[in-house]
Parts: structure tokens; C-alpha cells; sequence
């Protein structure tokens, strides 16, 4: 295996003169070249988009960004985080005699090297192929049927955030317990109670199970359904790229640093637009979701159909969740973004695109 630099995540928040940092891989280390040519070209005073200047890595009037421009391989990845937004897996549902409705689901984890930001690999760990894994979709009371098979190395489970029977907990020693590589296992239970949930391994070392990759989100929707609006799911995580469990080195929605600076998500002025915020990220205590010119109704966790909050900040401790709901105003491109600036400045940003 290549040799790995370690660095912490606030050397990596240094200025143009940490010019001979690489940013630390697994397999792979950033070239040393691409790091000069990207401070080249800033220093030689070209500004991209959003406002790259001298003297940054682009992507920030100052912040020690990517070079704007530079992109992830998504084909490479599997999978595209802006398809992921709106990407709702309902599974194949049928019908029982009585009339309830079934909806079954399929989940493989996977080992897979996946692209975070530009040039920088990471060993995940996936359900599916994908970090987050598919977004399961149910209404209230179907029954959910989900088969577990395991394609990695290493021992899994799936544990549900949810109501269910302990023995479909996916926890060690107690029912199925962990699944073995090779093996699987079907996860049975109603879909209960109505909101926004998620699942993820729940398989020692915990932590390092859930930041690897293997987490996906849950929504239940209420039998009544929810006003229509476009619908969307982000999922706020990182990547400890260096493997010491002390914060992360690169931070995200959905996955890849700064890509929705690259491609901002397109809404409509006007029309209601709905978040399904989760909170999944690992070694750092609090995460958060701020929007500019705008504010949101919030419903945390989304078990309750009328807001707690009207607000255009919220703050999520590791697995907390909520509903984002707002309209709006103003056509143009709207930033968002952890309020915790150093994650903002490591890839946790991105704009609306509002037409």
C-alpha cells in the first residue's frame, strides 16, 4: 500500500502557503503536482464561479476549497448525488388478500473505492453500491420486507430506526444477529410510526461501520399523504480519511465535497420544496443546515404533521433527522451549508439553482 501522509482536517483549512500538503488517501495519495497547479492558477488571480480568488483552491472568496471546476468521476462512483436527491426506492409492492400492502426491498453490501472530492479515494463500505445507500419509501402500516445479503469482507446487519420486534433489531446476539460474508437475511416488520428515519450496520466497531459508508435513509409517509412539493433527500455526512476517528477530513451532503457548487439542485421559485434532512455523520459531536435569504418550517424527525420551527438554521446531533419545508422567493442561486464553517470549508456547501 502507498505510503499515507496523516494530516488533521484544520491543516487542511490553512492558506495557500501549505502549498505542499497533499490531502490524505487510502491507495492513493493526491499528486503533489495537482496541488501546485491548482494554487498556481488561483494565485495568477482568475476568479471561477461563485467567487474563487487569488489565493484560494477555488469554490470561496478565501476558504481552502477544491479548484472550482474540478469534478468526481460519478460513472467510476456508481452513483450521482444530485440523482440521489430525488432517487425514492418504494421496492416491489403488492397486494395481501386483506388489502395490506407489501413492499419488498433488496440490500447488498458491497466493498467498493469511492471518489469524496476530486482526487481523493476512499474504501467505502456500501449497501447497493452507494454511500448513502437507497432511500426505502413506505406509507404507514405496509409491511416491509427487507433482504439483507451480505457481498463484503467484513461482517454486517441492517438496524432500523423504527418501530419493530427485537429479533429484527440487526444488532449482535440477538436474533439473526450478524450477518456473515456470504450470508442473508430478511428484516420483517410494519412501517411505523410515520417520519423520516434511517438505517444503518450496527456491527462492532460501530462507529467505523456507520462512517464507512453503510447508512441510508427511511421515510414513512402518513396514510393522508403530504402536500405535494418537490421532494428531496440529503444526507449530511464525512469522511476521516485518515482513519484515526478524530473529526473528518472531508464533509458532504449526500456524499461528494462541494458538489452542488459544481452542480447547483434546480428548483422552482414559488414552489414548495420539501428536505428530508439526516444527520449521519461520525467523530464530530453536532452537525448543522443553514440556507441564505430563506426560511424553512421544520419538523424534527417529521413524526408530527405541523411544524416546530420557523427558522433558517437547525442543528442536528449524530442520527437526528428532520423535515425542511419552504418556497422560494427569489430566483437566483441560493447558498446552503453547515453553520460550523470548517465543515462548510472542507465540502459541506452547495446552491440552489431557482428559476
Amino acid at each position: 500500500m502507498a505510503h499515507v501522509e496523516r494530516i488533521s482536517r484544520r491543516r487542511l483549512l490553512g492558506s495557500a502557503a501549505a502549498a505542499g500538503i497533499a490531502l490524505p488517501v487510502l491507495h492513493e495519495t493526491v499528486p503533489h503536482q495537482s496541488i501546485h497547479q491548482q494554487l498556481a492558477a488561483a494565485s495568477s488571480g482568475g476568479a471561477g464561479a461563485h467567487g474563487a480568488t487569488a489565493g484560494s483552491h477555488g469554490g470561496g472568496n478565501s476558504g481552502p476549497t477544491f479548484k472550482d471546476g474540478d469534478v468526481v468521476d460519478h460513472a467510476a462512483n456508481g452513483f450521482n448525488p444530485t440523482e440521489i436527491l430525488r432517487d425514492f426506492d418504494y421496492g416491489k409492492a403488492r397486494r395481501l388478500p386483506g388489502g395490506r400492502t407489501v413492499r419488498e426491498y433488496e440490500l447488498v453490501a458491497e466493498d467498493r473505492e469511492i471518489e469524496v472530492a476530486p482526487g481523493v479515494k476512499y474504501p467505502a463500505w456500501t449497501y447497493n453500491g452507494r454511500v448513502p445507500g437507497p432511500t426505502l419509501r413506505a406509507t404507514e402500516g405496509d409491511l416491509m420486507r427487507v433482504r439483507f445479503i451480505n457481498g463484503s469482507e467484513h461482517p454486517h446487519t441492517i438496524h432500523f430506526h423504527g418501530f419493530h420486534p427485537p429479533e429484527m433489531d440487526g444488532i449482535p446476539e440477538v436474533g439473526a444477529g450478524i450477518i456473515e460474508p456470504g450470508k442473508s437475511f430478511t428484516y420483517e416488520f410494519e412501517a411505523e410510526p410515520v417520519g423520516l428515519h434511517l438505517y444503518h450496520c450496527h456491527t462492532g466497531p460501530l462507529a467505523e461501520h456507520i462512517a464507512r459508508g453503510l447508512y441510508g435513509t427511511f421515510i414513512c409517509d402518513p396514510k393522508q399523504g403530504r402536500p405535494d412539493a418537490d421532494e428531496m433527500v440529503m444526507v449530511m455526512n464525512g469522511f476521516n480519511t485518515n482513519f484515526d476517528a478524530e473529526g473528518n477530513q472531508v464533509y458532504a451532503v449526500n456524499t461528494v465535497a462541494f458538489h452542488h457548487v459544481n452542480e447547483p439542485i434546480e428548483v422552482k421559485r414559488g414552489e414548495l420544496v420539501r428536505i428530508y434532512l439526516v444527520n449521519i455523520l461520525e467523530y464530530d459531536p453536532i452537525n448543522s443546515f443553514h440556507i441564505h435569504g430563506h426560511f424553512f418550517d421544520y419538523y424534527p424527525t417529521g413524526t408530527k404533521l405541523e411544524p416546530r420551527d420557523f427558522t433558517d438554521t437547525v442543528l442536528l446531533g449524530q442520527a437526528e433527522r428532520g423535515i425542511c419545508e419552504l418556497r422560494f422567493k427569489f430566483p437566483g442561486e441560493v447558498m446552503f451549508h453547515a453553520h460550523k464553517t470548517e465543515f462548510a470549508e472542507l465540502g459541506w456547501m452547495g446552491f440552489f439553482e431557482v428559476a
